[in-house]
């Protein structure tokens, strides 16, 4: 299920108090080092004003390799590590009980094995699919064709067009249905029109033949060539993602009978009824001008090459929980080539990420599961309820910073900053796990039917959100599983960090505070921080769509944010591929924040007193030193240059180098001088919050 999340969930390691590790708390040593931090994993050949990035983390990046079975490896994926055994060992354990299958141990259990029974998934190979296959080439117009669309939101089938249910912009009380363009099966539309990305191109089409051909597809290799052709003419009309982070321009609310007029041509209402969404009035259109090109390059393609893209995208979609041929295959394109991963991953791994959630496992796509289930049991196991508590006043703290930062701005008049002050007070602090657990009761899961398992779960995902769309909005709602890896500011004015974030080693109640602060308190301030990037300032105290700036301080800001974005344009982490500095600019903001409101917290949290200094690095040096062991990571050339086209978020080493290099205490701290390589003029350094 696809939701609309404001200021974008950050991707990398987040962590703010250790979970499920009791025996791990009471050490009386940090997990790192002495003191929290690893002096052993830095450089110290490197000139801090030159690479801090490298300073920090240069040994162990030149150290340690990344897994064959992984395109990246980072102190998140050493945090992930542990969540998938801890996972690996509930799911065993569920899968070994005796418990009846109606219960959360017994479907879990149930849905585990039907990953794991490889020999039936393989006998079974593309019969897997074979009745949805069957539509497809039964359909004779492209109105059934676009009907079978509307069920890509809990379905293998892909769309022109993908729906998501989130709040109203406009009115925080109600949810609104959303449409976007979609379409593509590469990971973005430059890599249908960039050179660069030819080879990746031509290795698509190579791979929907292959596809086709284990469906015994005719005209396998003719059909992808036509196949891609229909995408590029896709892609051609699609927006880009930066035009994408426009608030303002995605939101555009119209009646059914003015969305007939805005893209005519395709057959809305069949596709809105196989969504659940049968007596919808209203939606939100967010790309307009793509929405007319894209039907029209519908319906100038053959009904025949249409019935080729889905049968392909309908198996490429399924392939992860397919016979070998299909899932190889698949894992050949999207993981091998297009992220450099060399390696296919256990199945007991692939399994666990199939019923839990994807976790950012792109071959998983946007299918539903029983991932709130599995939070259930994982947040019962692993995390206790009293450490709720120690994150809220940690967070205290830093919304506490950001309040006095936000009174002293000399930029801002005094009417923006109280609706400022306003919306920062608004922030719902989630912690751990949701309120209300998610009742699976009706789901049936059965041991022998994996596809089966994966459809109907998905279903019963998007009835839950279909199903309260006329209600009243769930204030207490989560976007993210409780053992997800991850955290986020979302549209809800929430801030949410789950349970499976919320171990060691980013913090570490044993550590030095200043550690603490640089990591966690800068994870904290990041999110705070989404709430007024480019995208979350757009969002006033009661989460509605407003602009509630004065035009001069709208323009400052929009003056500062594009120097930012423009010093983020020229990094460039692999040769030809570059930054961008849009696409990334809320998270560059967030960054810049939650580092400037994390020194801030620490040294009020001193009140008044020296830092002491340890191994002879001072209390600020500490703190920026959590910031960058935090982000400490690494990934192939493939993986990067994917990301800088497709991610919001900067590669890990300019997540560090990018925002130090603003904030004056950083040149103190470090004795960075003019001629280093990430020097800053103090007139040109970026001061937004």
């Amino acid at each position: 299920m696809k939701r609309l999340i404001l200021g974008s969930a950050i991707l990398a390691a987040l962590a703010i108090l250790p979970c499920a590790q009791a025996a791990d708390s009471n050490a009386p040593h940090p997990q790192f080092g002495s003191w929290g931090y690893d002096l052993g994993a830095g450089d110290p050949a490197s000139k801090p004003g030159d690479n801090f990035f490298r300073y920090a983390n240069g040994k162990w990046f030149d150290s340690t390799p990344i897994p064959s079975d992984k395109a990246a490896y980072s102190m998140r994926m050493k945090m992930s590590d542990l969540i998938e055994q801890r996972l690996h060992d509930l799911m065993e354990t569920a899968a070994q009980s005796n418990s009846a299958g109606n219960t959360l141990d017994g479907q879990i259990g149930a849905f585990y094995l039907s990953f794991m029974d490889e020999a039936r998934i393989d006998k079974l190979g593309a019969g897997a699919i074979a009745q949805q296959l069957s539509e497809i080439k039964q359909a004779k117009t492209r109105d059934q064709l676009a009907a079978m669309m509307g069920r890509n939101g809990y379905d293998f089938q892909h769309s022109l067009f993908g729906y998501s249910i989130d709040i109203d912009l406009k009115d925080p009380s109600k949810y609104a249905f959303y449409l976007s363009q979609s379409g593509l099966g590469l990971p973005d539309r430059d890599y249908y029109l960039l050179p660069n990305f030819a080879k990746e191109k031509a290795a698509y089409q190579a791979h929907i033949a292959t596809m086709l051909g284990l469906l015994n597809w005719p005209k396998a290799e003719a059909s992808s060539k036509a196949v891609v052709e229909f995408e590029t003419a896709v892609a051609k009309a699609s927006w880009s993602k930066s035009q994408q982070r426009d608030m303002v321009s995605i939101y555009n609310p119209m009646s059914l009978a003015e969305l007939e007029k805005l893209a005519p041509g395709f057959a809305w209402k069949p596709f809105l009824h196989n969504a659940k969404m049968g007596d919808l009035k209203r939606v939100i259109v967010a790309e307009k001008s793509a929405f007319p090109q894209l039907t029209a390059v519908y319906g100038k393609t053959s009904v025949d090459t249409l019935r080729a893209w889905h049968a392909f995208h309908l198996a490429d979609n399924a392939a992860p929980f397919m016979s070998k041929a299909f899932d190889s295959a698949h894992f050949a394109l999207h993981s091998k080539l297009l992220q450099g991963q060399q390696e296919q991953q256990a199945r007991w791994k692939r399994a666990i990420a199939a019923v839990s959630g994807n976790g950012g496992d792109e071959r998983f796509g946007s299918m539903g599961t029983m991932g709130f289930g599995v939070g259930q049991l994982y947040a019962d196991k692993f995390f206790p309820p009293a450490v709720k508590s120690q994150v809220e006043a940690m967070v205290t703290n830093l919304k506490d910073a950001y309040r006095k930062r936000i009174e002293q701005l000399d930029w801002m008049d005094t009417s923006t900053k109280q609706e400022a002050l306003k919306k920062l007070d608004t922030y719902t602090i989630k912690v751990g796990y949701p309120d209300h657990a998610r009742d699976y009761r009706a789901l049936r899961v059965d041991r022998l039917d994996l596809i089966g398992n994966v459809r109907r779960a998905a279903a019963a995902d998007w009835a839950f959100y279909s199903g309260r769309f006329n209600g009243p909005v769930d204030k207490s709602d989560w976007s993210m599983t409780p053992q997800t890896n991850n955290a986020y500011n979302g549209s809800l004015r929430d801030i949410v960090f789950p349970a499976g974030i919320l171990q060691a080693p980013i913090f570490d109640v044993n550590a030095d505070p200043a550690i603490n602060y640089g990591a966690t308190g800068g994870i904290i301030g990041h999110e705070l921080t989404h709430g007024f990037d480019d995208q979350g300032r757009t969002i006033d105290a009661s989460g509605a769509l407003r602009d509630w700036w004065t035009a001069k301080d709208a323009a400052t800001f929009a003056a500062r944010a594009a120097v930012l974005g423009a010093q983020y344009s020229k990094f460039e982490p692999v040769p030809g591929a570059k930054i961008n500095g849009e696409l990334t600019m809320g998270e560059n903001i967030a960054d810049l924040g939650g580092l400037t409101l994390a020194l801030d917290a620490y040294r009020a949290s001193l009140k008044g007193q020296p830092a002491p200094v340890l191994d002879g690095l001072t209390g600020d040096q500490r703190v920026f030193l959590g910031w960058a062991q935090a982000w400490r990571g690494k990934a192939n050339d493939a993986y990067v240059r994917k990301q800088v086209v497709s991610d919001p978020h900067s590669p890990r080493q300019f997540r560090v180098d990018g925002p130090v290099r603003n904030i004056d205490a950083w040149y103190d701290a470090f004795g960075v001088k003019p001629g280093d390589a990430l020097y800053v003029a103090p007139a040109d350094r970026v001061r937004i919050w």
